[in-house]
Order: C-alpha cells, then sequence, then structure tokens
C-alpha cells in the first residue's frame, strides 16, 4: 500500500480516529501524521453520516467492491479479501434497552496492516471497551491485536446475552412448576431473539475460524491462536443456544398442554352443572306449560312442594356425581 497520511483518513463527523502508538495506547490523528505498521490508523464513523458518505466516495484508500460493503445494508457475518485489505462484516449485541426485540447490530470492518476503518450506525459497545483500554494505555498494539480484542469483547457479550435468555427460560420454567402461564407475546420474544442469534452467530463463528487459519500478515501468531480461542468460545455459546432452544419448544408444549388442562376443567365443570340441572330444568318445563290438569295445581302449599322436589332431586343427582368419582 503507497504512503497514508493523516490528511486522508479527515472525516469531520467521526466517532474515534487515532494512531496506535505500538505500545497499548493511541496517538491523536491529524493531517501531519504518518501511517505505519507499527503505528496503524484506526478510523472508526457512522455510515450514515452525511460526511462519512462523501468520504467513501472520494477516499482511494478503499476498493471500489468494498465501499458499498462498508456503507450498505449487508449484515451476515462474512470476511473477504482483496489485494492488502480484508472486509470483515461482524454482528455485536444491541444493549440498548429501547430494542429488545432486536438483539443484534451490525460492525463493518476494513483492515491492513497500516489501517483500520471501522463503520456503523447503533453503539457498538465492544469498540468503546478498546477506546477505553487504549486510554488507559492497556489496549492492542497493531491491527491484529485490535481485531482479536474488538473480537473478543463482542463475544463475550454474545455469551452473556445467552446466559441471560437461559436464565429467563429456567424462570419460566419454574413458574410452570407453579402452575404459572408467562404473559402473552413472552415465549414469542424469546424465541425470535434466539432464531435470529443463531442465524448470525454460527457464520460468526466460521469468519473467525476462518481468521483464526488464514496467513495474513498482520496477524502474529499469538493472535491466531486467541483467535481460535474466542472461535472455540462462540462454538460453545451456540451449543447453549441450541439447547436453549430446545428447552423453549418444551416450554411451548408444557404451555399448551396447561391451557388445554384448564379449558378442559372449565368445559367438565359446566357439564356438571348442566347435569345437576337437568331434572330440575325438565320438570319445571313440563310444569311450566300453560294447560289444565296440573298436578297440585289447585292447592295452595303446591310452589312449596314442588319446590321441595327439585332441592331433593338436585340432591340425589349431587350425590350421585360424588358416588360415580366424578367430582
Amino acid at each position: 500500500m503507497d504512503k497514508i497520511t493523516g490528511k486522508q483518513l479527515a472525516v469531520s463527523e467521526k466517532i474515534h480516529s487515532c494512531q496506535l502508538d505500538g505500545k497499548g495506547g493511541m496517538l491523536p490523528l491529524n493531517d501531519k501524521s504518518e501511517i505505519t505498521p507499527e503505528q496503524p490508523a484506526w478510523l472508526h464513523i457512522d455510515y450514515e453520516q452525511e460526511s462519512s458518505l462523501a468520504w467513501f466516495q472520494a477516499t482511494n484508500l478503499l476498493p471500489d467492491s468494498f465501499k458499498e460493503a462498508l456503507s450498505g445494508e449487508s449484515c451476515r457475518p462474512r470476511v473477504a479479501r482483496q489485494g492488502e485489505g480484508t472486509l470483515i462484516i461482524l454482528r455485536g449485541i444491541n444493549l440498548d434497552n429501547n430494542a429488545i426485540p432486536d438483539p443484534l447490530v451490525t460492525i463493518r470492518i476494513y483492515i491492513t496492516e497500516k489501517l483500520i476503518i471501522s463503520t456503523r450506525h447503533r453503539p457498538i459497545y465492544a469498540v468503546d471497551e478498546v477506546v477505553n483500554e487504549l486510554k488507559k494505555k492497556t489496549g492492542p498494539t497493531h491491527s491484529g491485536s485490535w481485531l482479536v480484542e474488538v473480537l473478543d469483547y463482542l463475544t463475550d457479550q454474545a455469551s452473556d446475552f445467552i446466559d441471560d435468555i437461559h436464565g429467563r427460560v429456567i424462570d419460566l420454567e419454574d413458574g410452570l412448576l407453579e402452575r404459572t402461564i408467562p404473559g402473552r407475546g413472552a415465549m414469542s420474544l424469546i424465541r425470535k431473539q434466539l432464531i435470529v442469534l443463531r442465524r448470525h452467530l454460527a457464520p460468526q463463528r466460521d469468519v473467525f475460524s476462518r481468521l483464526a487459519s488464514e496467513r495474513l500478515s498482520w496477524m502474529t501468531n499469538e493472535d491466531r491462536h486467541r483467535m481460535q480461542e474466542i472461535a472455540d468460545r462462540l462454538g460453545r455459546g451456540l451449543d447453549d443456544l441450541d439447547a436453549t432452544i430446545s428447552r423453549t419448544a418444551v416450554l411451548v408444549d408444557e404451555i399448551n398442554a396447561l391451557i388445554a388442562e384448564s379449558m378442559n376443567r372449565r368445559t367438565y365443570t359446566m357439564s356438571l352443572l348442566a347435569m345437576l340441572f337437568l331434572p330440575a330444568t325438565f320438570l319445571t318445563g313440563l310444569f311450566g306449560v300453560n294447560l289444565g290438569g296440573i298436578p297440585g295445581g289447585d292447592k295452595e302449599q303446591g310452589f312449596a312442594i314442588f319446590c321441595g322436589i327439585l332441592f331433593m332431586l338436585g340432591g340425589g343427582v349431587l350425590w350421585w356425581l360424588k358416588r360415580s368419582k366424578w367430582l
């Protein structure tokens, strides 16, 4: 790659811009900064800002085929190489409480030995963690270690989120043991998040494994080893994710069984009540006809006697139901 200066990385609405000082810290990036493999530059921008889009169109630091990927709608995790540069698209956990149904956000990275360009629209907290490390002078020292640190934080956050969903599923299981049915939409939200996580984190693990196996000049053997460890850790998280998906399927069956049991119990109760009042209904209907010759119609105590007969008949039916163990 040709010589790169800080002037070529001037974006007015940038989120972060700095040079790695090679010692775990960072240096300010200005027009006179000279970018070297020992002190690579990092530019982090919001791809929906107008100044960022204008910079993408004007810069010659990026291959044309990667410009659209860095600022477009592509969000499926993947890795692609062209010349000295590598394009990496990754998904991270969305920690914005106002966007719970959508658990993932996208970060796009173009990385070479001298240059790191990362883009996002919604906040990526893994990036903020790396910035904090650089401020404390305990951060990455070169391009490869920067990528490993970002991927490490992304995986930690994904693992924590999977554990959180797993805990919510356990709470639902405990509630079902006490015959408490979850609120409407609670299970649907969990299953949606699990499916979205599974769909995107599985190819992300493949991206990690590929980065660990490829001989990229800006990655050391230690970086590759750590990258493989991260891929293995994400693989274990995916195993937990699959187990949780299976548990939610069992939960849905149990919820449906509880609802069906509740409906059957109510139907059974209504059937017993109908049976209890059936003889009384028959007699009242029979004696309610407006015709002559009704027994007891000419007696003053006829109504009281009739009511007593109804109570005795109802008591007899109730005794028979208990004797037959229907109640």
